[in-house]
C-alpha cells in the first residue's frame, strides 16, 4: 500500500477481516473452563417480586450457581449508575431512582433481569432459568406519556411524583414571548418521534474473568468505550456499580458489530457475570439472543413534540418554542435524562436567524424499557421538529419550501454565530449547499413529474430538509505513538472502533504527518491496560477529537526524533528538518530516515534524559469546540393510491462534513446513516400496549429498512472547513440519520398534499398512507 492522507479513498483496512470471516467479537473469545450464563426476565410490566424460588433450578443438571439481586448486593455489587440529570426549572436536579442489577422488590418493565443461572453449557443454563419460581403480584402498568402524566396513573417510584422526573427548560421565555407578541403569523404542529430498537447486528454479549492470585477482573464485552465502563462500573467519576477498585478491572473490547450509541452504556448482564466470575472461579459468558436485545437493550428517540414559529408577513422566522415530553422508559440509563433535553435542544433553531428560542421539556417515566441515546442522541429529534416546521410553514403562507429556507438561513458571513439556545456555530455556506443539491435533483422541473405521475394515477412528492448537528466536542481524547526497531510505528487511542473505520483514517493520519507507508502503522484501541485512558466513540467525535489527537500526538513524536537525529548526524537541534519520511540537516544531503532514528532511540548514549525509548509519546489533546456538519437532503417519492406503497424516485443529499480525510469512507457513513433515518420514517417503530408488553419484539414484527425499501443515494460533498479542530473536519458519522427522517417525511406530506392530507405520524407505512388517501376520499366525496 502506497504513502496516502487527507482526501484518499482508501479502502478500510478492517474490511478484509470482516469479509472473509475472521473478526474477532466477543461470542468469537472463548476461554478454557468457561460457564454460560442466561437470565430470567420479568414477563411482566410493573409487579411487586413477592418470592423467588430457585431449588429446583439449583437442583438441575450442569448448574453451577443460580443468583438474585440480594445475592449480588451482598458481594458489593449495588445498582446500575445514571451518570447525570440537568436540573428542573427550579435549578435543582433530582437522583436518579435506584435501579437494582436484578430486580429486588419490584419489576418496573418486560425484560427486566430477574435472576441468572450459570452452568456448564449454555442449554443447561437456559433449561434451569426456566425452573426458578418467581411469585409476582401484578401492578397496573402504564406505557404511554401522557397517560403517565395524567392524575391517577400508576407510580413507578414513590419519589418521582407523578412520574415526573424532571421539568427542564431551556432559552429566553420572556423575548421569545416578546418575539411571539409581535408576530403576524404563528404556525404550530404537533409531531410525535416514534420509539426505535437498535438492532445491532451483533447482540451484545459479556465475557467475565476473575484471577485470585491478583485479586483482578476482566471483562470482554463489544462497547463504545472500554474506559467509560470501566467508571461506571468501578466509580472512578461518581456513582459506582460495584464495590472493585478500578485498578481491579480491566475492560477489552474486541471488534464490534454495530453500536449506534446502545453500546455507550452499562448494562445488568456484564455485571452479573462479573459477580458470578468470582463465586464460580471460572470464566463466565452471557450472549444476549435477538428477543433479549429487544426487551433490555436502550431503545431510543420516543418523544412527543409541540412546536410554534413566529413569522412576519414576508415569511422571516422571528422565534420558535417547543414543549415536548420525552420518554426515559422506567429507569434512568446513563444517559438516558439527557437526550431529551441538553444532548438535542439545543438544535432546534436548525440552520435558521432566529432572534429568540424557549424549550420545555417534561421528562417522563413508564413501564417501558429504558430510552437513551441511538445515532444523533437527540439532535435528529430536533432536526425533525424544525424542519417539518418549516415545511408547514411554506405550505400555510404559499411561500416556496427553498425560497423561505433561503430567506432565514444563516449567511456565511455572521459566522461565527451563537443561536438563542447558546450554540456556536461554526461554519457554513447552507445556501450554496441547498442550491447544489436542488440542481442534482431537477427541482424545477418536479412540478413536470408531479403532473405525469397524476396522468398515471400516481402521487408525487419531493420533500427537503436542511439539518444541522453538534458534534466532535466532550472531554479530552489520548494518543500514544512510538517507533519499534525496524520502524514499525504502534498508534494507541483512547478511541473506539465501531464499524466507523477509525485503524485505517488513524493510519492515514499517521502515514501522511510521519511520511511512511500505511502498512507501517499498526493502531490499538479498547484494551483499558493497554492504553491509558480514552473516551471511546459517540457524538461523531472519532476524527475531530481522536484523529487530531493522533496528528498533534505524530508532531510530537517528530520533535523528539530531532533530539536524537542532531546526536546521530552530529548537527544542532535547530538545523534538523524532517519531511519525507525521515530528518536532514538544513541545505546538506546528509539524513536519518525515522527507523533509523528509532532504533537510534534504544542507545543510551544517543537518547537525551527527556526522550524514552522508540519515541514514546503521549499527548492529551482537547477539542477547542462542537463542530456543526450540516447538508440538504431532496428526496423525491411516488405513492400509489390504491396500495400506499411508496416508491423511491430520487434521493440527493449535499453535505459539509467540513475537510474530508477519507471520500470512500465518508460515503459508508452518510449512506448508513440515511438508511437508518429513512427506517425511522418510513418502517420502524418499538410498539408497547396498555399493559406495557412490546408487542413487536422480534424481526418477524418489527419492520427494518433493507436493501429493497430503501433508495439509491445521490451524495455529494463540499468542503467547508470547521476552525473547531486541526483536521477541519466536522463529523459524519451520524449526519445521514439526522437529515433523512424529516426528508422522507416531508416527502410523504408533499404527495399526499393535493388531497389535503397534512400529517400522518411515523412510521409512515403504507397502512397509514392508505387509510389517509380513504379519509381525504371520503371527506371530498
Amino acid at each position: 500500500m502506497g504513502k496516502f492522507g487527507m482526501g484518499q479513498p482508501i479502502r478500510r483496512i478492517e474490511d478484509q477481516r470482516f469479509v472473509t470471516g475472521t473478526g474477532h467479537y466477543t461470542d468469537d473469545v472463548n476461554r478454557p473452563n468457561q460457564t454460560w450464563m442466561a437470565v430470567l426476565r420479568s414477563p411482566y410490566a410493573h409487579a411487586d417480586v413477592k418470592s423467588i424460588d430457585t431449588t429446583a433450578a439449583k437442583n438441575a443438571g450442569g448448574v453451577l450457581g443460580v443468583f438474585v439481586n440480594e445475592d449480588l448486593e451482598a458481594a458489593g455489587f449495588s445498582d446500575m449508575p445514571a451518570d447525570s440529570i440537568p436540573p428542573g426549572s427550579d435549578g435543582n436536579a433530582p437522583e436518579a431512582p435506584h435501579r437494582p442489577i436484578l430486580a429486588k422488590d419490584r419489576v418496573r418493565y418486560v425484560g427486566e433481569p430477574v435472576a441468572v443461572v450459570v452452568a456448564e453449557t449454555l442449554a443447561q443454563a437456559r433449561d434451569a432459568s426456566e425452573l426458578i419460581d418467581v411469585d409476582y403480584g401484578e401492578r397496573p402498568a402504564v406505557a404511554d406519556m401522557n397517560a403517565a402524566l395524567a392524575e391517577g396513573a400508576p407510580q413507578l417510584f414513590d419519589e418521582v411524583t407523578g412520574n415526573l422526573l424532571v421539568h427542564w427548560s431551556m432559552g429566553d421565555k420572556d423575548a421569545t414571548e416578546a418575539a411571539f407578541a409581535k408576530a403576524d403569523k404563528v404556525i404550530s404542529i404537533d409531531l410525535v418521534n416514534n420509539r426505535i430498537a437498535p438492532t445491532a447486528i451483533e447482540p451484545r454479549g459479556a465475557l467475565a474473568e476473575y484471577d485470585s492470585n491478583s485479586d483482578r477482573y476482566t471483562l470482554t464485552t463489544g462497547s463504545q468505550g472500554s474506559h467509560k465502563l470501566r467508571e461506571w462500573i468501578t466509580g472512578k467519576k461518581g456513582r459506582k456499580a460495584a464495590d472493585i477498585p478500578v485498578e481491579k478491572l480491566r475492560v477489552i473490547c474486541p471488534d464490534v458489530g454495530g453500536g449506534f450509541g446502545m453500546k455507550n452504556f452499562l448494562f445488568n448482564e456484564p455485571l452479573a457475570a462479573l459477580f458470578a466470575t468470582k463465586v464460580i472461579g471460572r470464566p463466565v459468558k452471557w450472549t444476549g439472543d435477538r428477543t433479549e436485545s429487544f426487551l433490555n437493550d436502550t431503545h431510543g428517540r420516543d418523544q412527543i413534540n409541540h412546536a410554534e414559529l413566529a413569522i412576519t408577513n414576508e415569511g422571516r422566522f422571528l422565534a420558535i418554542r417547543v414543549s415536548s415530553l420525552g420518554n426515559v422508559g422506567a429507569y434512568i440509563s446513563q444517559f438516558g435524562a439527557m437526550i431529551p433535553t441538553m444532548a438535542g435542544c439545543g438544535m432546534l433553531c436548525g440552520c435558521y436567524d432566529i432572534e429568540a428560542a424557549h424549550v420545555d421539556v417534561k421528562v417522563t417515566m413508564t413501564n417501558t424499557t429504558p430510552v437513551d441515546a441511538y445515532r444523533g442522541a437527540g439532535r435528529p429529534e430536533a432536526a425533525y421538529v424544525m424542519e417539518r416546521l418549516v415545511d408547514k410553514t411554506a405550505r400555510e403562507t404559499g411561500i416556496a419550501a427553498d425560497a423561505l429556507r433561503r430567506l432565514n438561513f444563516i449567511k456565511p458571513d455572521a459566522f461565527p454565530y451563537t443561536t438563542p439556545l447558546g450554540m456556536p456555530y461554526d461554519s457554513g455556506e447552507y445556501a450554496k449547499l441547498m442550491d447544489l443539491a436542488m440542481n442534482r435533483a431537477d427541482w424545477a422541473g418536479f412540478e413536470k413529474r408531479r403532473r405525469e405521475a397524476a396522468r398515471k394515477g400516481k402521487l408525487r412528492g419531493l420533500g427537503m430538509s436542511y439539518y444541522i448537528e453538534a458534534c466532535g466536542g466532550g472531554p479530552t481524547e489520548y494518543a500514544r505513538l512510538s517507533v519499534d526497531k525496524n520502524g514499525k510505528v504502534l498508534v494507541k487511542s483512547g478511541s473506539q472502533n465501531n464499524g466507523q473505520g477509525q485503524e485505517t483514517t488513524f493510519s492515514q493520519l499517521t502515514a501522511e504527518t510521519l511520511g511512511i507507508e500505511m502498512d507501517d502503522v499498526e493502531v490499538r484501541m479498547g484494551d483499558t491496560d493497554d492504553i491509558e485512558q480514552g473516551m471511546g466513540t459517540g457524538g461523531s467525535r472519532a476524527l475531530a477529537a481522536g484523529g487530531s489527537s493522533v496528528v498533534t500526538t505524530a508532531e510530537a513524536l517528530i520533535e523528539n526524533g530531532k533530539k536524537i537525529a542532531a546526536n546521530l548526524l552530529e548537527a544542532a537541534e535547530v538545523d534538523i528538518e524532517f519531511k519525507d519520511g525521515g530528518f536532514h540537516i538544513a541545505g546538506t544531503d546528509r539524513s536519518a530516515s525515522l527507523a533509523g532514528v528509532a532504533k537510534a532511540s534504544f542507545d543510551d548514549s544517543l537518547r537525551p534524559d527527556d526522550v524514552e525509548p522508540g519515541l514514546v509519546t503521549v499527548v492529551e489533546q482537547p477539542p477547542v469546540a462542537p463542530t456543526f456538519p450540516n447538508g440538504c437532503h431532496l428526496c423525491e417519492i411516488e405513492i400509489d393510491q390504491d396500495t400506499g406503497e411508496i416508491e423511491f424516485i430520487n434521493y440527493v443529499i449535499e453535505d459539509d462534513i467540513g475537510c474530508i480525510l477519507n471520500p470512500l469512507m465518508l460515503e459508508g457513513q452518510i449512506l448508513g446513516g440515511a438508511g437508518q433515518g429513512v427506517g425511522q420514517a418510513l418502517y420502524e417503530e418499538s410498539v408497547y400496549d396498555e399493559s406495557g408488553q412490546l408487542v413487536n419484539g422480534s424481526f418477524m414484527d418489527y419492520i427494518m429498512p433493507r436493501a429493497d425499501n430503501v433508495p439509491l443515494f445521490d451524495f455529494h460533498y463540499t468542503e467547508v472547513p470547521s476552525p473547531s479542530n486541526r483536521l477541519g473536519a466536522k463529523g459524519a458519522g451520524e449526519a445521514g440519520t439526522i437529515g433523512s427522517t424529516p426528508a422522507v417525511a416531508n416527502a410523504v406530506i408533499d404527495a399526499l398534499s393535493p388531497l389535503d392530507v397534512c400529517d400522518i405520524e411515523m412510521p409512515m407505512t403504507p397502512l397509514k398512507i392508505w387509510q389517509a388517501i380513504q379519509r381525504a376520499a371520503t371527506k371530498a366525496a
